[in-house]
């Protein structure tokens, strides 16, 4: 198919890459991450009691409301979250290839926490014919899951023109049985789990 693009050749500097500097309290990854994982995608609120590990509730106060108020989060949060995720086939995170770029996702947000706000992550394959993109929506869609309120609904596409399957793409990327599923399988929680062991 000549007539797809593909948005990106090049690989970036993680200089170049857009982030908020001097954020706190990143959420952390965990050893126990398919726990973890199976409890995101169906949206069972983790806890220390949930995991056999030690490993902490979520407490990121620029990604979740308290009693005290609440704060919303904007498309560079959301970026930072999952820029910072490792390629399944290069030793390059997903922002340095450009997979995931700061201007494809848009956030719409009423900023009323009783509301659902919607996450839409648009995602450029390095190549038009890249087997593994829904591997990599998947390793996102877990990625947010786990770190966003519950109020928040992720739709990941792969950007119009740059993948031969974008349809196919698209449908498996955002069928919950099929996310569900996928989850359960022990080799590809694996390999979700080394992606995402690079993220801050």
């Amino acid at each position: 198919m000549t007539d797809l693009i593909n948005a990106a050749p090049k690989v970036l500097n993680v200089d170049q890459l857009p982030t908020r500097e001097g954020k706190e309290d990143r959420v952390e990854q965990s050893e126990y991450l398919p726990d973890i994982l199976f409890l995101s995608v169906f949206n069972v609120p983790f806890t220390e009691e949930s995991s056999p590990g030690s490993t902490p509730a979520l407490s990121s106060s620029s990604l979740q409301s308290d009693d005290e108020g609440f704060e919303s989060v904007d498309a560079l949060e959301i970026y930072d979250l999952i820029s910072s995720i490792s390629d399944p086939e290069h030793p390059l995170t997903l922002g340095q290839l450009a997979v995931v770029n700061l201007e494809d996702i848009q956030l719409n947000d009423s900023g009323n926490p009783d509301e659902i706000a919607e996450v839409l992550i648009k995602i450029t394959p390095t190549i038009t014919h890249c087997s593994l993109a829904t591997l990599i929506g998947l390793g996102i869609r877990v990625r947010l899951e786990r770190c966003l309120p519950p109020r928040y609904r992720i739709v990941i596409k792969v950007k119009e023109k740059t993948h031969q399957s974008e349809n196919q793409v698209n449908k498996q990327l955002n069928d919950k049985e099929r996310v569900s599923a996928a989850c359960e399988n022990d080799q590809l929680l694996k390999v979700i789990s080394q992606m995402l062991s690079s993220c801050k």
